[in-house]
């Protein structure tokens, strides 16, 4: 093996102004991450980058070390959320398949940090679970940093990992962070049957993260030959392929497999996993370019939002000006599955939500179908790129649409308290008259 060392040790390997990577959502090195604020002290400024962190890391919430650390994230998670008025926290606008090839362009890691599976008889560490960026990071980076944990499972692809190219390993044994299933709610199981409506025998899957997703999953069980190219493998995509209505046998692109970037979901996906042949963990870079994606015939992708103006723009990222989540791999997945023979892509959303009003206090319900975005929103899908909208009122096709046509569409499928107000909007705007 490459050194073992010690947690302290890793911990003393950091030096002032270093720049450090961490592993994405469930490849982070979790023990590495919940000490370093004990560096604190010694060091006068540290960079860290991570994406979807999942652990309540002292660093990243104390608000007394903010002037220490600054952390740059290509996806918030809810406790960067909460941090984010400390002022140290920053977003790296990005496409999930441009995450870490940009990144590295601008910048080279001192440190990158992550976990690994032990390594075989061969001496290779699988990387587990994640593979959107982690292997570039490990192949550029000035020292790596591996923390082995034999809870991983063993996944295959192209992450698996020499042990010769890891400068430093750390023993660690901690449970694998889980997402539990989200049970879905009334408007999700409406908003997955009518997108289910949507697909065929045969169709390619990608599905992100929530209700509405897991909704779609649920909806799908009675449908044949499936297959998966997904950045996200999930719960519900790893429950279809146990009912045996994802096969993969009629992909036209890595047939036969289930093919993904990262995996994130509960302790029964990653024991579905653990040296499952049918199930390849690839480049991140690879799997979601749009051009990869369209090579599937009948590819669907299936993703969610947070608000759609009348003329299809999709805001899925930020609430206004203030960072929730990041745009990921939506316009990756979007834009590529329409690259594909008889391809499809779905945006869905609430028609509604309850909001607080900052004059009065009270919540309130809103349209999420608006004249326009909130001043200062992320636009995380183009109005060009955009296909179908769902809302739990039905479906309705935007490609290749005018404004004048999008606004009726979008329209039809507003909640009906806020029908005539879209109207009036629109016609004072000038799409319609």
């Amino acid at each position: 093996m490459a050194k073992l060392i010690t947690l302290q040790e890793s911990l003393n390997l950091v030096k002032n102004e270093d720049y450090i990577v961490a592993g994405m959502a469930a490849s982070e090195g979790r023990e590495f991450f919940a000490h370093l604020h004990e560096i604190a002290n010694k060091i006068d400024h540290v960079t860290i980058d991570n994406c979807l962190p999942l652990s309540k890391y002292q660093f990243m919430l104390d608000e007394t070390l903010a002037e220490k650390f600054t952390i740059n994230s290509w996806f918030f998670s809810g406790d960067l959320r909460k941090a984010f008025k400390h002022g140290n926290i920053s977003y790296i606008p990005n496409h999930l398949n441009f995450a870490g090839v940009r990144r590295l362009e601008h910048k080279i890691p001192d440190i990158y940090i992550g976990n690994c599976t032990p390594p075989d008889k061969h001496g290779y560490v699988s990387l587990s679970l994640s593979n959107v960026y982690e292997k570039g990071m490990i192949t550029k980076a000035k020292t790596v940093i591996l923390e082995i944990n034999p809870k991983l499972p063993r996944t295959f692809g192209d992450l698996e990992v020499h042990e010769s190219l890891i400068d430093y390993f750390i023993e660690v044994d901690y449970d694998i962070p889980v997402l539990p299933e989200t049970e879905p709610n009334e408007k999700d199981i409406l908003i997955g049957k009518h997108i289910a409506e949507l697909i065929n025998d045969g169709d390619s899957l990608q599905l992100g993260i929530g209700g509405i997703p897991n909704a779609v999953a649920a909806a799908l069980c009675d449908k044949k030959h499936l297959g998966v190219h997904t950045e996200m493998l999930t719960t519900g995509l790893m429950k279809l392929a146990q009912s045996g209505a994802i096969d993969n046998s009629m992909k036209t692109l890595h047939p036969g497999k289930m093919v993904a970037a990262f995996a994130l979901g509960t302790k029964e996906l990653y024991e579905f996993m653990d040296d499952n042949p049918s199930i390849m963990i690839l480049d991140g870079h690879y799997v979601n370019d749009p051009c990869v994606i369209g090579k599937n015939d009948n590819q669907v992708s299936i993703n969610t939002t947070i608000e759609v103006d009348l003329t299809g723009q999709c805001c899925s990222e930020s609430i206004g000006p203030v960072q929730f989540s990041g745009t990921g791999g939506q316009s990756d997945t979007a834009t590529g599955a329409q690259r594909s023979k008889n391809g499809r892509s779905f945006i869905a959303l609430y028609s509604t939500a309850n909001v607080r009003n900052k004059e009065t206090g009270i919540r309130e319900e809103i349209s999420k179908i608006v004249p326009f975005l909130k001043p200062g929103a992320g636009v995380s899908l183009s109005r060009n790129d955009v296909d179908y909208i769902v809302t739990e009122y039905g479906a309705v096709r935007l490609r290749g649409t005018s404004v004048k046509e999008r606004v009726e569409l979008l329209i039809s499928i507003s909640h009906p308290k806020f029908k005539d107000e879209l109207r009036k909007r629109a016609l004072e705007i000038g799409y319609i008259k």
